[in-house]
């Protein structure tokens, strides 16, 4: 087949340009057949105009995931820290409520976000620390390689990929030969003391005279990758830095670009840089809330590099988000119950922003969705679809698409709930245990123990601080919730809080 410019050229040289017709008395084309031609090429054309003549050029990709911010920490979610840059995303996107992590806790919350699987599929149930803590928990030592992710289908797809910031899926404390994050998809990578390869270390520096501490969790013992060390206030803006610079050679290259910016802000220990706003004296929420004001501001840079670049800002989707729910005493997710490590909606649900004026449905700016109940593995899931990648083959993604919801030209529910199971080191505490399974369906938030008992009900609807346990008045919903989480863990491989658990024979 002709392509159409091709055909466009032929069809005017045909109609005007000295190609004879059999037309008695002038012996040329006649105006008339000439433009029945033109108006038949044009009818024929109008069929390319989405698929061909006008396809769009691959949307970049940017995911911007926070470490462990509360629900309520960012400005434009009602938190009492500025975060201008952010809020101003929000302001030119459209705003999440109903958001959630697949975990509350780091290392599995990141699995799921990257392959888009319950992590529980590949072992990883709580953060990955050292070997024999991994073993002792039933978990595995790092992410297999041969998860699907998201990176390397973008990357086959033509993409350039990189990752810069906390990775915590291999490669920390004594575990030195993890696979290197490229062996996941990724073209570069920087991260911290939480994974391998070309690493950026903190020093800590408390403004009282004293020297800056090294940080680094036994990771400059692990020899693979260069490392460097930094003060901790301004490491974020380092991977900011290599970010950029990751744009700008993906840019020159002529590819579309998928980039992960994982800072390790706002997780502790918490030290902000010193200026006459932000002292490290203050207490720990005092420090956290310092920490927030300069993330922001941090991360400022590349928000402005995206949207001061005309192209770029017509074909760039960025998301900002949170790996889990806040450590106690410094972030907040009020008025949720609970925080980092429970399964309440303190523990997992996450601000979410989606920012992409190329794409954002028209009147959709600014506007927050209330109604569509989501997590990250459908994050995972819809960027196949908003990237036109194709799925891997011969994979299950627990994800569902929504992409259409994501841009706002939907509100679509989730047809499966979403699951979770509590990491095995946080049962809980006597005044609060943790219960052992929840899934979210609806506005129905059920939770119940490995052995069906202890089952709790909460109507989102009306309850989002689940005070008011519900189960006695639905049974039927208790009894259908409680057998669909016992029946998706069954399927799964147990760890060490489960007792069906049996440790490997040493």
């Amino acid at each position: 087949m002709l392509l159409p410019t091709t055909f466009v050229k032929w069809i005017f040289q045909w109609s005007f340009c000295g190609i004879t017709f059999t037309e008695p008395n002038y012996g040329k084309p006649s105006l008339m057949k000439s433009m029945l031609i033109l108006a038949t090429a044009l009818f024929l054309l109008s069929g390319y105009s989405s698929s061909v003549l006008a396809a769009p050029a691959k949307p970049n990709v940017i995911v911007v995931l926070i470490d462990d911010m509360g629900w309520s920490d960012l400005s434009c979610y009602g938190g009492a820290t500025p975060t201008p840059a952010i809020d101003r995303m929000a302001k030119e996107g459209i705003r999440f409520t109903h958001f959630y992590a697949n975990a509350p806790i780091c290392s599995p919350s990141r699995t799921a976000l990257l392959t888009g699987q319950y992590p529980q599929r590949w072992r990883i149930t709580s953060f990955l620390e050292n070997r024999q803590a991994n073993a002792a928990r039933g978990m595995a030592q790092w992410l297999d390689p041969k998860a699907p992710t998201l990176a390397r289908g973008l990357k086959t797809a033509g993409y350039a990929t990189g990752h810069f910031g906390k990775w915590h899926m291999g490669g920390q404390r004594d575990v030195g030969d993890a696979p290197l994050i490229e062996e996941y998809g990724f073209d570069q990578s920087l991260t911290n003391f939480e994974g391998l390869g070309p690493r950026v270390l903190p020093l800590l520096n408390s403004y009282d005279g004293s020297p800056p501490k090294k940080y680094d969790l036994g990771s400059a013992k692990l020899a693979r990758g260069a490392i460097r060390w930094e003060d901790r206030s301004v490491i974020t803006s380092s991977y900011v830095k290599e970010a950029l610079a990751f744009v700008d050679q993906s840019q020159t290259a002529g590819k579309p670009f998928f980039l992960n910016l994982w800072p390790d802000d706002v997780h502790s220990p918490f030290f902000p840089p010193k200026s006459p706003k932000e002292e490290s004296g203050g207490g720990k929420r005092a420090r956290y809330h310092a920490v927030i004001e300069a993330m922001d501001r941090q991360l400022a840079v590349l928000f402005d590099r995206i949207r001061d670049d005309a192209k770029l800002r017509g074909n760039t989707l960025i998301l900002i988000t949170s790996d889990n729910g806040p450590e106690p005493g410094a972030g907040s997710a009020t008025p949720l119950r609970g925080h980092k490590g429970l399964l309440y909606e303190g523990g997992v649900r996450e601000p979410l922003i989606v920012w992409g004026p190329g794409f954002i449905a028209d009147g959709k700016s600014g506007t927050t969705n209330s109604k569509s109940a989501l997590s990250s593995i459908d994050l995972n899931r819809s960027l196949y679809s908003i990237t036109g990648t194709e799925l891997p083959p011969g994979v299950t993604l627990d994800g569902e698409d929504f992409s259409e919801t994501l841009v706002g030209k939907a509100e679509r529910q989730r047809e499966a709930p979403i699951f979770w199971r509590r990491p095995p080191d946080r049962p809980g505490t006597p005044e609060e245990a943790n219960p052992d399974l929840a899934a979210r369906d609806g506005n129905w938030k059920c939770y119940v123990n490995y052995d069906g008992g202890k089952a709790q009900l909460y109507d989102l609807g009306t309850d989002e601080s689940e005070a008011h346990d519900v189960a006695a008045r639905h049974p039927d919903v208790v009894q259908r919730l409680s057998k669909a989480m016992l029946d998706w863990n069954s399927k799964l491989p147990p760890d060490a809080g489960d007792p069906a658990f049996k440790p490997a024979a040493k």
